[in-house]
């Protein structure tokens, strides 16, 4: 029996991250993506007894699994200043204190910015801060989960490279999984348009990572060229990427089970996630005539 469609996007947790769920099952999603705390702050208000047992009670009710978190923009854990590492490393433990509590898959974050030291030395810091990370947190299921960048400014995890490298220097790489997103390697120069560029791409990344450690997919178009190292989302179909490109990631067997999350610009009503999942959910039965119809 085929394993129903994981698809979702990101939710906003205003009044708690448990109201997460109940706008997700609003607009249909299987899966999802949330903040645990203000996306804005360092620290957020720690969870109490009571938002632990509502963000469960709300999962089980909604059957929306599984739900990972994405960690607050503000952090960067290869900062060149000293206090903004401090700062970002102590983030990056509160929010897998808050994923583990919650039984949260995985925590998605960009590995971080380099701010001129150079792409060896980001590297290496990096990894000392998911180290340090870790070495706070031991035993922890939730996954520490690198994002795919689109390699702007100084912003490293462009390329699959880069994380490799940040991977090899992390002690507990069991812990350790990718989110690749649409977007990001797109505009970081990864042909993902067409069908054969999304093989290329999914086995240069399999034979420097493995498709084993992709733990999420955001499902995001482009509003910039290819390779133009500019990470601007747009809606599916409506960007650079197209038609073909989402159709082939729908498409592939060895993703059926793993989450796929929009990041795609929208209004308070969501009627854009509604509408560009059930532009992704036609590809993923196979309905492109139904979709160019309907998508122009």
């Amino acid at each position: 029996m085929k394993k129903k469609l994981l698809l979702g996007a990101h939710m906003s947790i205003s009044g708690g991250v448990y109201t997460a769920f109940e706008r997700g099952t609003n607009i249909g999603c299987t899966t999802m993506q949330v903040f645990t705390k203000n996306n804005n702050q360092w620290k957020g208000k720690p969870l109490t007894d009571e938002d632990i047992e509502n963000y469960k009670m709300a999962e089980v009710k909604a059957r929306i699994a599984p739900v990972v978190a994405h960690a607050a923009y503000l952090i960067n854990l290869c900062a060149t200043n000293q206090t903004i590492l401090v700062n970002s490393r102590n983030a990056m433990v509160d929010e897998l204190k808050r994923c583990e509590a919650l039984g949260i898959r995985g925590l998605i974050f960009h590995p971080g910015s380099h701010m001129g030291a150079g792409e060896k030395e980001g590297v290496k810091r990096i990894a000392e801060s998911i180290n340090i990370a870790h070495g706070k947190t031991k035993n922890f299921r939730v996954f520490t989960t690198l994002e795919t960048t689109a390699g702007q400014g100084s912003t490293l995890g462009y390329r699959f490279e880069q994380l490799r490298q940040i991977i090899d220097l992390v002690e507990g790489k069991e812990r350790m999984a990718v989110c690749l997103d649409t977007c990001h390697l797109f505009a970081a120069g990864y042909n993902i348009r067409t069908e054969h560029g999304w093989k290329e791409t999914m086995k240069q990344f399999d034979e420097l990572i493995g498709l084993q450690h992709v733990l999420a997919i955001h499902m995001n178009d482009s509003k910039r060229e290819f390779g133009s190292r500019v990470d601007r989302h747009e809606h599916i179909g409506k960007g650079q990427i197209g038609k073909t490109g989402f159709q082939t990631v729908m498409n592939d067997p060895r993703f059926h089970h793993i989450p796929k999350i929009l990041e795609t610009p929208k209004g308070e009503d969501m009627h854009e996630d509604v509408e560009n999942m059930r532009l992704l959910r036609l590809m993923a039965k196979g309905k492109t005539e139904r979709w160019s119809e309907n998508s122009g």
